[in-house]
C-alpha cells in the first residue's frame, strides 16, 4: 500500500497490515516461536537474509513487522525496530550506536529510569554522559567533546513538560558528527514528528499513548534503514524483543491514537486552565498554556499541548500527598497515556531513585504533582482534584 496519498489518521489504521492466506479483516496474531522452511536451503537463505521471510520470533514475526511498519509510516521514517519496553528501546540505541569511550550529551530533564540508565549503568561500561539544562542551547553546544557520539532528549520532558527546540539541537549534534535521539513518548506521532525536524532517531515507550489503555509494555525506535539495521542486529542477538501478542495489542492502540489524543489534549488544556487560577496551586506546567515559557515553540513543533499536566501544590510533599490521597476517581499510578486519568508524585515515584540534588536541579520539587489526563469528562476530573485542594 502506498503511503504517500494517505493521511496519518488513515495510516494509523491501514498501514503495515500483514494478511495471511485466510484474508482476515483484522490483524492476525501470530503466536508462534518459530516458522517452518520448505527445505534446508531455504532455511539457510532465510537466516542469512538472502531472501525475505520469517524464521524465529525473537527477530522476525509478522505481527511485530506490521506494528513496526505502521509506526514507521506515522513517524515518516523508513523503518522501525520494536522492543519489549521503552527502556529496552533506549538501552538498544546506546548499545547499537556507542562503544566504550564514547560520550553522550543528554538533557537533565529526563524520565527517572532514563537518568539511572545513563548515569549509573552505562558509565560502568566506559560511556561518558554530560547532562545539560534542557532548554539552554548554549549548554548543549558547550558540552561537546571530541568523543561525543549521541545527543539525547525528550520533549516535552517528564514531568515538567519543558520543550526543547529539536531542529536547533539537531543542528548542534550534526555539527559535531553526532546523532540526535528524541524520546517522543509524551506526544506520539499524532502530535509531533521529530524526524521531520532533524532528529536521527525517534524513541517510544509504546506502553503509553500508542497502547492508550494501559494494557501491555512495548517500545520502538524509528529512523533510516541504515541506522536501524544496527539496532535490529542488536535486538536479534541480545533479545529485548517485543512479543507478538503485545504488538497485536499495540496495533489496535494505533488505530484510535488520533481521536484519543485530540480529546485528551482538549481535556488537559481545560484542566490546566482551571489549575492555573486555583489559589492552592503555585505553578502549572503545560505547553498549551500561554504562560508556559516555551509555549510558542511547542505550538510550532506540536499540533497540540499534549495530555500531561504537572503542577506545584502549595505546602510541599504534605499538600501534594493530601491531594493525591483525596482522589476517588483518578488512579494513583505512575503510568501515563491511559484513557483513565492518572496522578503521581514524581519525587517519590518516577524520579524516586534519582539523587535529591539531581532532582532539585531538574526542578522536581516535593510539591510537584503530575496528572496524565484521560478521556473522562473533564468536569469530573476537576471535581476529584478539587476535593484534595479545597478540603
Amino acid at each position: 500500500m502506498s503511503h504517500a496519498p494517505l493521511h496519518p489518521e488513515t495510516l494509523a489504521i491501514r498501514a503495515g497490515k500483514e494478511t495471511s492466506d485466510y484474508q482476515e479483516h483484522s490483524q492476525a496474531l501470530f503466536l508462534t516461536s518459530s516458522f517452518k522452511s520448505a527445505s534446508a536451503a531455504e532455511a539457510a537463505k532465510l537466516f542469512s537474509g538472502e531472501i525475505p521471510g520469517y524464521t524465529y520470533s525473537r527477530f522476525t514475526n509478522p505481527t511485530v513487522s506490521a506494528f513496526q511498519a505502521r509506526l514507521a509510516a506515522l513517524e515518516e521514517g523508513e523503518r522501525a525496530v520494536a522492543t519489549a519496553s521503552g527502556m529496552a528501546a533506549i538501552h538498544g540505541v546506546v548499545q547499537a550506536y556507542l562503544s566504550a569511550g564514547d560520550h553522550i550529551v543528554a538533557s537533565q530533564s529526563l524520565f527517572g529510569a532514563t537518568v539511572q540508565l545513563l548515569s549509573t549503568i552505562l558509565t560502568r561500561f566506559g560511556i561518558e554522559v554530560t547532562f545539560v539544562p534542557a532548554t539552554d542551547l548554549a549548554a548543549w553546544q558547550a558540552a561537546i567533546q571530541p568523543n561525543t557520539k549521541l545527543f539525547y532528549l525528550e520533549t516535552p520532558s517528564n514531568p515538567l513538560t519543558e520543550i526543547i527546540d529539536i531542529r536547533a539541537v539537531a543542528d548542534i549534534a550534526h555539527g559535531c558528527g553526532a546523532l540526535l535521539a528524541v524520546d517522543n513518548c509524551f506526544c506520539s506521532p499524532a502530535l509531533q514528528k521529530p524526524l521531520t525536524l532533524g532528529a536521527d532517531l525517534v524513541i517510544h515507550s509504546a506502553t503509553k499513548y500508542i497502547d492508550g489503555q494501559g494494557r501491555v509494555l512495548g517500545g520502538a525506535v524509528v529512523g533510516s534503514h541504515e541506522l536501524l539495521e544496527k539496532l535490529y542486529l542488536f535486538v536479534r542477538s541480545a533479545g529485548p524483543t517485543l512479543s507478538a501478542f503485545n504488538a497485536w495489542v499495540l496495533l489496535s492502540g494505533l488505530e484510535t491514537l488520533f481521536v484519543r489524543m485530540e480529546r485528551q489534549c482538549a481535556n488537559a488544556l481545560q484542566l490546566a486552565r482551571w489549575l492555573e487560577t486555583h489559589p492552592a496551586i503555585e505553578k502549572v506546567y503545560y505547553p498549551g498554556l500561554e504562560s508556559h515559557p516555551q509555549h510558542a515553540l511547542a505550538m510550532r513543533q506540536q499540533s497540540a499541548g499534549g495530555a500531561v499536566v504537572s503542577f506545584i501544590v502549595k505546602g510541599g510533599r504534605e499538600a501534594a500527598w493530601k491531594l493525591i490521597d483525596s482522589t476517588q476517581l483518578v488512579s494513583i499510578t505512575a503510568n501515563l497515556g491511559d484513557v483513565k486519568t492518572t496522578i503521581t508524585h514524581p519525587a517519590t515515584t518516577t524520579h524516586g531513585r534519582v539523587a535529591p540534588e539531581v532532582r532539585e536541579k531538574a526542578g522536581i520539587v516535593e510539591g510537584l504533582v503530575r496528572v496524565a489526563v484521560g478521556l473522562e469528562h473533564p468536569a469530573d476530573v476537576q471535581a476529584d482534584l478539587a476535593r484534595g485542594l479545597e478540603g
